[in-house]
């Protein structure tokens, strides 16, 4: 008795110190991969504008200049990024911009991968007539031009951060539940899940406790790449006049600049750090998501 409760303590400590020297590996792996480490450092600079920008620099839509003097200021020592049309300063605006936006790409790409994952390891490992029913939605999702349906969907519900959130999670599924359909296929037919199967396991148990184990590498490197793209989403909703005008982000901010005519008086500081802040962060997703991608999948580590 005493022998094998020591046998399975044993055991679970050998598991755990092999699954803290894989942990180990994998972010030396990816530290030693160029492109995650500049994606990295990107997003990292970002994250830390979003959590600490607002308490440093607090910025309110109704601060209002006292003066047409401080309007469309040029970039100075008292403002680093310049003013803008009401006088506000545009680093202020720029760094609570952050918030919002990373907020909103992050959080609706979560709602869009529980959907994509969930709706993908179904259909691939039940088959049959879930399968069919599932796959005829996603393509209906998929077929559908992406911007447009937001828009439309956007305008209907209205221009609340949620409500951009969830428009932006729950029409953005579709190709990720693809791609986990297409694994799911794979990893049904391997010898162990064969053998939970014919020991009486429930199809819920195999899926959350074979399937999804092994598809998830999949689901992380895909998760990266879609954040980007939600970013970007909320962007052009925002600039097209249906982001929430209470919760600043980049793309009001790059609204507020083309609606006042900022690049016809040359205030360039007002359109460009915006943009440029979008495509950085865009672009360092990409960059972890394409070097995730390529340490977890041994196929592209070969190459």
């Amino acid at each position: 008795m005493m022998g094998n409760r020591r046998e399975r303590y044993e055991t679970d400590r050998l598991k755990r110190d092999l699954q803290k020297m894989k942990t180990r590996q994998f972010f030396r792996e990816v530290w030693s991969n160029k492109m995650a480490r500049v994606g990295i450092i990107i997003i990292a600079f970002f994250a830390l504008m979003a959590i600490f920008g607002p308490v440093v620099m607090p910025f309110k839509t109704t601060d209002i200049a006292s003066s047409r003097d401080m309007i469309f200021n040029v970039p100075s020592s008292e403002h680093w990024l310049g003013t803008d049309n009401q006088g506000r300063d545009v680093l202020a605006y720029l760094v609570n911009g952050a918030r919002s936006s990373l907020f909103v790409g992050l959080t609706a790409t979560v709602i869009s991968m529980v959907l994509g994952t969930l709706i993908g390891i179904t259909a691939g490992y039940i088959g049959g007539w879930v399968d069919n029913l599932l796959m005829r939605i996603t393509d209906f999702f998929l077929v559908l031009p992406w911007l447009p349906f937001c828009m439309v969907l956007a305008a209907i519900m209205g221009n609340s951060i949620w409500n951009i959130i969830l428009v932006i999670g729950l029409t953005g599924w579709s190709s990720t539940a693809r791609i986990i359909r297409a694994q799911t296929l794979s990893v049904k037919e391997q010898q162990y899940v064969e053998r939970t199967r014919s020991i009486g396991a429930g199809k819920w148990y195999i899926m959350m406790k074979h399937i999804l184990p092994n598809v998830f590498p999949l689901v992380f490197s895909e998760a990266i790449l879609i954040v980007s793209s939600s970013i970007l989403t909320e962007t052009s909703l925002a600039f097209l006049g249906l982001g929430d005008p209470t919760n600043p982000s980049w793309g009001t901010m790059l609204n507020d600049a083309y609606s006042t005519g900022a690049m016809t008086v040359g205030a360039w500081w007002y359109f460009i750090t915006p943009g440029l802040c979008v495509i950085l962060v865009a672009l360092g997703f990409t960059l972890m998501g394409y070097a995730f991608d390529e340490i977890l999948n041994p196929k592209l580590k070969e190459r």
